[in-house]
């Protein structure tokens, strides 16, 4: 245990702490584990990055483990000249912003709304939105739904479906419920109105659960492609770029199979993925994919970690 001891600032309450030899036994083995685990955890996107802009032989050798070899970066000038890249660029960003905003807007509301005692049906309503989070009609009936609506071919199909969110629904709704009544109250008092209370004083006070709901929308927007493989069939305009990297990857496929049959259009399946090797190319695709997310996340994580505390404390 840490001992207690006084110094000359002992008539100010500044107390200072003499730490045991058992103290820092603890502490250098406790900050040394976590700092194996964060390396462990870094390592994997270390490594995905020292390769992309590795020679194309070490890479596809295996030989590059802890600094690059050949250094270039070429690799992501020929992904660049990609046909059709920067559009589902504009595409995939643009998804991730606009639904990620209306998301959160919308989790707000109805998270806000469904803590509302003299709401009418209150209960049915939110009951109903925590049924939708175990029953799924499957994707055949989804895609008719959504061929029905209009939504195949559409880029509106990449965001109605997600803006009403049921699991951050509950976060939002567990959080509100942790701020102090008495501060609506007092609004109330004043003259304010639910519209008021809601702008001026719930979504001031819920940037942490806000926050970390986001950080769950931008990930899911902007790593999603199943949908736009299913509804943007016919649509390559409106391909993500999740999407067109998962083409190019099993492009990168699709050359190794030739290369090891016939060798029948090698020419032209080589010309479409730009000369880079398969292993290239899948190490290349992963770091271009994440990169994004990457940039944006620790500007979130400081709100992160105290929204999803409490709004996961109660249900």
């Amino acid at each position: 245990m840490a001992k207690k001891r006084k110094d000359q600032n002992s008539d100010l309450g500044i107390v200072k702490y003499q730490m045991s030899t058992g103290d820092w036994v603890f502490t250098i083995v406790n900050y040394s584990v976590f700092a194996i685990f964060t390396l462990i955890c870094f390592y994997p996107f270390y490594y995905l990055f020292i390769n992309t802009i590795s020679a194309e032989d070490a890479c596809t050798k295996g030989i590059v483990n802890w600094y690059p070899i050949g250094l270039q970066f070429t690799n992501y000038t020929k992904l660049l000249k990609a046909n059709d890249l920067l559009n589902a660029v504009k595409i995939s960003v643009t998804r991730t912003v606009l639904g990620t905003t209306l998301m959160v807007l919308a989790s707000a509301f109805v998270g806000y709304l469904v803590t509302k005692q003299e709401m009418f049906g209150r209960k049915v309503i939110y009951r109903i939105f925590v049924i939708t989070m175990y029953f799924n009609a499957g994707i055949i009936p989804w895609y008719m739904t959504m061929q029905m609506l209009g939504l195949t071919n559409n880029f509106w199909g990449y965001i109605i479906p997600g803006i009403v969110a049921p699991y951050n629904i509950i976060l939002v709704k567990t959080y509100i419920e942790s701020i102090p009544s008495e501060l609506e109250e007092s609004a109330h008092m004043d003259g304010a109105t639910y519209m008021q209370v809601f702008t001026n004083i719930i979504l001031p006070l819920s940037k942490p659960i806000l926050a970390t709901i986001a950080i769950f929308g931008a990930v899911g927007n902007w790593n999603a492609f199943q949908d736009c493989m299913i509804l943007m069939a016919a649509s390559p305009k409106l391909y993500t770029l999740q999407y067109l990297l998962y083409q190019y990857l099993n492009q990168a496929n699709n050359l190794a199979a030739v290369m090891g049959g016939s060798g029948a259009d090698l020419a032209s399946a080589a010309k479409q993925l730009t000369s880079l090797s398969t292993r290239t190319v899948e190490y290349t695709v992963s770091m271009a994919s994440i990169i994004p997310i990457l940039l944006v996340y620790p500007f979130m994580m400081r709100y992160f970690e105290k929204g999803i505390m409490i709004g996961a404390v109660k249900g």
